[in-house]
């Protein structure tokens, strides 16, 4: 899933710096969860995991990755719908996802506020999908809660097949990363007819635990032995970036406006997308959560410099840094930066006194 700051690729480094410490099991905090990628990573690793996000979207992604072990049954579901026929073998939900497929699309929300043909009549028409795909979403995000509240799915299997949606939509979004604005013409990817995208489960028998809200009010809650921090690191907010992921997820018809359609965000608000507000923020976490292990995870060009983060952490034990040199992702590539074809990773790896 296409995702600011997503770590997908660094979490093999990220993974190789807690082994560094010779830490191997105990309970790892993703405390700015995003799309999961990270506690994923963790859980597979053995780690009891607890993570929190403020976007909604997120919480959807955590309670069908982190908290949820295995794949669910979808025992009801099945009985109602029967398995597919379009496999030689099929699972519980591989056929859901075959059944999603194939419904009829609905004129909802999104197609009437973020399709072309649904806009057409509106001061602004917006191009975010296809009229055919913003049906096809309207359809299985409705029916998902239809399921929902005639109790044929449980709240576990609600969940898994929440994300599912929501992972799958990216793929078919005409964007050029975020929901902040579309693209004037379509991409090929956005032509073509939404599918469901498989899932990979992730099994365990630990009791994970997940958040959706202000993680700041995490502190004090819980004990961690690493407490992974990937903040914001610019002044972009995730909440617009992401606000049609956050409508299809609560599917709420929220009040929205101007040209991208923005829903309300303005309690979903992160400090570290303010330069005066971020050092603060991050010293209110270092001074008071309860860790053994603090790791922040930071881009070279964030709004919060090295000296001062250093200056920060260095108060509450001892500091380690590692560099770890990436790809620019290209929409990132602006001003007197975008010659540069590498940035690097901070991790900065606080043991506490």
């Amino acid at each position: 899933m296409r995702f600011i700051g997503n770590k997908e690729k660094l979490l093999d480094d990220i993974y190789q710096a807690v082994s560094d410490k010779n830490i191997s099991k105990g309970v790892f905090c993703d405390f700015f969860a995003g799309t999961s990628n990270v506690g994923r990573y963790f859980k597979q690793k053995g780690f009891r995991v607890i993570s929190s996000d403020l976007l909604y979207f997120s919480y959807i992604l955590q309670k069908a990755y982190i908290m949820n072990n295995g794949e669910p049954k979808f025992t009801k579901l099945i009985k109602e719908i029967g398995h597919s026929k379009k496999r030689f073998f099929s699972s519980s939900f591989d056929s859901i996802r075959d059944h999603l497929d194939d419904l009829n699309g609905v004129e909802g929300f999104i197609y009437k506020n973020y399709t072309e043909e649904g806009t057409r009549d509106n001061t602004h028409v917006r191009k975010y999908f296809t009229a055919e795909n913003g049906k096809h979403i309207d359809a299985v995000r409705q029916k998902i809660e239809e399921w929902k509240n005639n109790k044929i799915i449980t709240t576990k299997e609600y969940f898994v097949l929440l994300a599912a949606l929501i992972e799958s939509v990216p793929f078919y979004s005409n964007i050029s990363g975020v929901y902040g604005a579309f693209l004037k013409q379509y991409d090929p990817r956005a032509l073509k007819k939404l599918k469901i995208k498989p899932m990979q489960f992730y099994g365990g028998e630990k009791d994970h635990k997940v958040y959706n809200g202000d993680s700041m009010k995490l502190i004090g809650k819980e004990r961690f032995d690493i407490l992974y921090i990937d903040p914001p690191y610019n002044n972009r907010q995730y909440a617009p970036n992401y606000h049609i992921l956050e409508t299809i997820a609560k599917y709420d018809s929220p009040e929205i406006k101007g040209v991208s359609g923005m829903r309300n965000y303005e309690n979903q608000k992160s400090d570290f997308c303010n330069k005066n507000n971020a050092l603060l923020a991050l010293e209110k976490i270092a001074s008071t959560a309860k860790y053994k292990h603090l790791i922040l995870s930071y881009n070279s060009e964030g709004i919060m410099a090295k000296d001062d983060i250093l200056g920060v952490l260095k108060k509450f034990g001892e500091v380690e840094l590692k560099n770890i040199n990436y790809r620019r992702v290209k929409s990132n590539s602006n001003g007197k930066s975008k010659d540069k074809k590498l940035i690097q990773e901070q991790l900065y790896l606080l043991t506490s006194k």
